[in-house]
């Protein structure tokens, strides 16, 4: 029996080895669809890899902002002392001399006996003290013709420095007549000679001496003269005032009914000269000065601000009409500029008062933020009345954690 099973045995592994057991295969379309699927997924993920890199060098953010506004309706009744370095306001002044000419057609003739005027500065080279000079002092020119001071004045004694001191002074001739004209002439002080004030209390003119004439000239009707001098006004008080405005300092505000033009005047009658041309028309020549008041806007601002606003606490604010507002200046026609120390004035108008935003701190604040936390770093701000971000790609939920990746846009008024 033995021997039987042994061949048995043997039959079987035979039999088994002649028919093997061969493996399932799958069927190719099922394989092929395996294949895809993953390489869609691979796909996809590079794709999110990808996008989420690509947001992370791309990523900006802008912040607009609206500050805080204060509408207010101003009739404020203001003080200010000139040049003054204590807490409160003040002022400077701006003076600016100008010119304006006019022909006017002349309508006959007419005698006409003109005296040639100018300007000197005159100088004290004798002492420390001052030299008072009345008015009409006769100077001798080196023409050897005499001359008279238009107004009272008093010339400065040296300075510390040794420099003489000076001032400015307007002449007229002695006599009227076209031998008077002249170049710039020097000048002594006919009352001081024999005295040690003749060397050296002396005057030069600035500029020539001119407008001297007697004889027959075109003759121009009072009515004609008038309307030119009132015109010659209008066009010199806005030339100035231009000039004036272009040379403000930065940092302070001119109204331009703080400014006042004043025609330099002989016997109270204005600064007119006259020169008669061929053509049988005058040139008529008004002269003046626009005196202006200055103020510091930023103080004058804060001043507002703190009479209008309640619990006011200093914070950088500004008022962008300010200069529209209208200035008016208690005893005006009283008012001398040569000499005033302080002013007491009123200004009227609509304003707004606007919040300046450190747009650079609130920038600063914000970088690495999560956008949830917008609105809590806006509580720091109360300059601030509302704004809005927007995140680029939209779905990032942080902020840029570089400063030039956020941009602030503050909505400042015009």
């Amino acid at each position: 029996m033995s021997k039987n099973l042994f061949q048995d045995m043997v039959k079987v592994k035979a039999k088994n080895k002649a028919n093997p057991v061969r493996p399932v295969k799958t069927p190719p379309n099922i394989q092929k669809n395996k294949s895809r699927y993953g390489l869609w997924f691979v796909a996809l993920v590079s794709i999110l890899f990808f996008l989420s890199a690509l947001s992370y060098f791309f990523l900006q953010a802008e912040v607009t902002v609206n500050p805080k506004i204060k509408a207010v309706a101003l009739s404020e009744n203001l003080s200010a002392s000139k040049d003054s370095d204590v807490d409160g306001l003040s002022f400077n002044l701006v003076v600016i001399g100008g010119e304006e000419n006019k022909i006017i057609q002349a309508n006959g003739q007419k005698d006409v006996a003109t005296k040639a005027t100018g300007t000197v500065m005159v100088y004290n080279a004798l002492s420390s003290t001052p030299q008072a000079l009345s008015v009409d002092t006769r100077l001798v020119g080196s023409n050897g013709k005499i001359y008279k001071t238009q107004s009272k004045t008093v010339v400065p004694g040296i300075g510390k420095n040794g420099i003489p001191g000076s001032v400015e002074v307007k002449i007229y001739a002695s006599v009227a007549g076209a031998e008077y004209n002249s170049a710039p002439l020097d000048f002594t002080i006919l009352g001081f000679k024999g005295t040690p004030k003749y060397s050296k209390i002396y005057a030069r003119s600035k500029g020539d001496i001119k407008g001297g004439f007697v004889g027959k000239a075109p003759a121009v009707s009072a009515a004609d003269q008038a309307s030119a001098i009132s015109d010659l006004k209008n066009a010199l008080g806005a030339k100035l005032l231009q000039k004036a405005m272009d040379q403000i300092p930065k940092g302070f505000v001119l109204f331009k009914s703080a400014t006042f033009l004043n025609t330099d005047s002989l016997n109270n009658q204005p600064d007119v000269s006259s020169a008669y041309n061929p053509d049988n028309s005058v040139t008529l020549t008004l002269k003046g000065t626009l005196d202006g008041i200055l103020l510091d806007e930023q103080k004058l601002t804060k001043k507002i601000a703190a009479d209008n606003i309640d619990k006011y606490d200093g914070s950088d604010v500004y008022i962008p009409n300010i200069r529209d507002l209208t200035f008016t200046l208690s005893n005006k026609d009283n008012a001398s500029f040569a000499d005033v120390k302080n002013i007491n004035f009123n200004l009227k108008g609509a304003a707004k008062i606007v919040w300046r935003v450190d747009a650079n701190s609130l920038r600063a604040n914000l970088l690495g933020k999560s956008k949830k936390d917008f609105s809590q770093v806006l509580l720091e701000y109360p300059n601030i009345d509302s704004a809005d971000l927007v995140v680029n790609p939209f779905w990032r939920m942080s902020l840029p954690d570089k400063s030039k990746d956020i941009k602030v846009i503050v909505n400042y008024p015009n």
